[in-house]
């Protein structure tokens, strides 16, 4: 890839890989010329475009710190960071239960919390030396912009993504760190966790059947589809480039028009 969204020499930290969007990911940051490191919680051999993978369980502050210590030895610095580890709750409120709330939280804001805290210093020494600095990209949802029935737990964890990145950005700017933060805000995207949502959306009753959860979902979009995880990756990708060096504390909707109505 050529012009400002050329990662060459970058060293990329991607959580959460081993999903639909992490893997694409994985392979748009790898395509720019970033050196992208893969990590999940899942046990998997290979994760295409990665220069290696290494298991993490976000939600374990030791092993953040094991994580960026393997980084910083094995590459010398860390550019990127997205924070992409997520789940889904969907659930009636009466139905969800504190451990699935906890459980949720930990893993889509705790985690935000932690790889941000462990990264800093050398995003912070490795974007001193970059065009545009460094920079972390969270994965929030449309769902962090508005709520949604069945889905007050996931909801109101991906809105915390949002101000997180938000406080983060500012602070970063505030201290002159030439850290940029910002986050991604897909809509339906066809992916295992939209898959898991459609069957507990039936299993609530609220459609017939997982097909007629999937097209209710897709003509929620102006663009009439879901989206493939491809097009959310380009995205992460340019907030990650230099492309998006006056980018910050922002929010990337990637929804075919959803939030639009």
């Amino acid at each position: 890839m050529t012009g400002r969204t050329n990662l060459e020499g970058a060293v990329a930290l991607v959580t959460g890989a081993n999903g639909g969007i992490g893997r694409a990911t994985v392979a748009a940051l790898a395509q720019a010329g970033a050196q992208v490191v893969a990590s999940d919680v899942a046990d998997m051999a290979t994760v295409p475009g990665a220069a290696l993978y290494l298991p993490l369980d976000v939600t374990s502050e030791d092993a953040w710190q094991t994580v960026i210590e393997r980084i910083e030895r094995d590459f010398g610095r860390l550019d990127i960071l997205v924070n992409n580890a997520g789940i889904s709750v969907t659930n009636s409120i009466a139905r969800t239960t504190l451990e699935e709330f906890r459980r949720c939280m930990a893993i889509n804001v705790d985690s935000i919390f932690l790889g941000t805290h462990a990264a800093q210093a050398l995003l912070a020494r490795s974007g001193a030396e970059r065009e545009g600095g460094s920079s972390i990209v969270n994965l929030s949802s449309v769902g962090g912009l508005r709520g949604a029935p069945f889905m007050a737990t996931y909801c109101a964890s991906k809105g915390a993504v949002k101000l997180y990145s938000k406080s983060a950005a500012l602070e970063f700017a505030l201290l002159k760190l030439p850290i940029r933060v910002n986050s991604v805000h897909p809509g339906g995207i066809e992916t295992n966790m939209m898959d898991t949502i459609f069957a507990r959306y039936v299993e609530e009753g609220l459609f017939a059947d997982v097909e007629t959860a999937r097209a209710a979902v897709s003509a929620g979009h102006a663009m009439s589809r879901m989206g493939r995880p491809e097009e959310i990756a380009e995205g992460i990708a340019y907030l990650a480039s230099p492309a998006a060096s006056f980018m910050t504390g922002s929010e990337l909707v990637i929804d075919g028009g959803m939030t639009a109505r």
